[in-house]
């Protein structure tokens, strides 16, 4: 029996690091777009002159060119978006005044908006509902989940409802871990501390061999690198046999388990029918492979806390705002920069002086002296020839750069729907307000299947919140 449900743990615990695994795509892919998005735009790999991978910065700076330049637009249109979502989707009073009390306790808008834009750079957002219980006190805490902790198995249902195994990797102090397992049991809290004292690190690297699970790449899934306590909160999908009773002399329908089955014998007023039912079980685990805690859903909803939405989720495949345009910020990027260079590779204002005509008593410092003050008089001597001081002064090179500059940011405003209207520029002061609200109001159309997309994870989080 113990051998079993040692099976059980260790296999649960080695689907939970698969679907974890299985997220490293994203992952990467949310950490390149947070990249760009906040400024950090040249550090994608490429090959330098020797074959070697470096970053983009350091090629270009490795060519004896000035450093590269940044232009971050991405950042603007975040922020464009988010703050339209803000003056038009938020701050109305919910019908429910359940709901209004959830959201002043937990700054729901504050906390939808920091999600939102989580949402645009990575295409994916969660959050979680649970129902607190300081001491005596009790109240519903919504909160978001980070990407990196996060893990669920593989979803192909754009409402998720394909999900079979969903978590979190949690990193604790020991007096919260014990208020998530130790179930107001002294015994069971001296337990779970002796559990992470001593030689945790050893013995979760022996369990992780045992599982085959890979330590180098699973380090962020196993281990805890600030010291504190880690725990993985795993919630698996499971059936079971169940009893659907029907009382015809109350007229009540109820389930009860398959082990009531004899009890219901003496009771000729209650139709019985064997069935299955699915059930959601949550379990903490230590990462040494120790099961802390097991428990069926507590909520009244009968499901895992989370809420999660991921877009667009075509063939499972997740595309956000932020990586359509990235492309064309790393072109207009690469534009400034050829014509900051190209600037800097003109001449401009340079003196020619014959090494004849300098008079004498004079230095080149004192040349170089007179020649940058304002009202400077520079003698010369023609010596032998009749030749003089001259200034060359030159144009930079039009290559077509600026026009390619103009076309990128245009392409940017197509491509993601962000409008100079919507951004509030290009104002006709010559039309009237109506006018400009229309043209804003048409431009945000672009951008309504993203609105209403998230408007969909944000009903969902509120239901689930009525029903927890």
């Amino acid at each position: 029996m113990e051998n079993n449900l040692k099976n059980q743990n260790a296999a649960v615990l080695q689907a939970a690091y698969k679907a974890w695994s299985a997220a490293h795509a994203l992952r990467s892919s949310r950490l390149r777009n947070k990249r760009f998005t906040y400024g950090d735009q040249w550090a994608d790999p490429t090959l330098d002159a020797q074959g070697r991978t470096v970053t983009e910065w350091q090629r270009y700076c490795a060519d004896g060119r000035n450093a590269p330049i940044t232009n971050n637009v991405l950042r603007q249109l975040v922020k464009t978006i988010v703050g339209r979502f803000r003056s038009e989707h938020m701050n109305q009073p919910p019908v429910e005044s359940r709901l209004e009390q959830v959201r002043q306790q937990n700054l729901l808008d504050e906390l939808d908006s920091r999600t939102l834009e989580e949402f645009l750079i990575s295409g994916y957002c969660v959050q979680r509902v649970d129902l607190k219980e300081e001491l005596c006190e009790r109240q519903v805490a919504v909160s978001q989940v980070n990407l990196n902790r996060f893990f669920m198995n593989a979803p192909l249902d754009p409402l998720c409802r394909d999900c079979e195994i969903i978590g979190q990797v949690h990193d604790l102090s020991i007096a919260d871990l014990l208020r998530c397992v130790a179930q107001h049991s002294r015994k069971k809290a001296e337990w779970v501390r002796r559990i992470y004292t001593g030689d945790l690190h050893d013995r979760t690297a022996s369990f992780v061999a045992s599982i085959g699970a890979d330590t180098q790449s699973g380090q962020d899934f196993w281990f805890c690198r600030t010291g504190k306590c880690r725990a993985i909160e795993v919630w698996t999908l499971e059936s079971r046999e169940v009893l659907v009773c029907h009382d015809t002399r109350e007229a009540k329908l109820y389930v009860l388990p398959v082990s009531d089955y004899k009890k219901l014998k003496n009771m000729p007023d209650v139709k019985v029918h064997w069935d299955i039912a699915n059930c959601w079980r949550c379990r903490w685990y230590a990462p040494s492979g120790e099961l802390l805690h097991s428990y069926e859903s507590p909520f009244a909803h009968g499901a895992h806390p989370f809420i999660m939405k991921f877009y667009p989720l075509t063939d499972g495949e997740v595309h956000s705002f932020v990586e359509d345009v990235i492309d064309q910020q790393k072109y207009l990027n690469r534009l400034v920069t050829l014509v900051d260079h190209i600037m800097d590779a003109s001449a401009k204002g340079v003196l020619l002086y014959p090494e004849t005509a300098i008079p004498n008593g004079f230095t080149w410092d004192d040349v170089r002296a007179v020649w940058r003050s304002s009202n400077g008089v520079l003698p010369y001597s023609p010596g032998m020839t009749d030749a003089k001081p001259e200034q060359i002064s030159t144009n930079a090179t039009n290559i077509g750069a600026y026009d390619m500059i103009q076309l990128q940011m245009k392409l940017l405003e197509e491509i993601s729907g962000v409008s100079g209207a919507l951004q509030g520029r290009n104002v006709n002061t010559s039309g009237s307000a109506s006018l400009y609200q229309s043209q804003a109001d048409n431009s945000s159309i672009a951008l309504a299947d993203i609105f209403e997309t998230f408007n969909t994870f944000r009903s969902a989080r509120d239901q689930k919140i009525l029903e927890v």
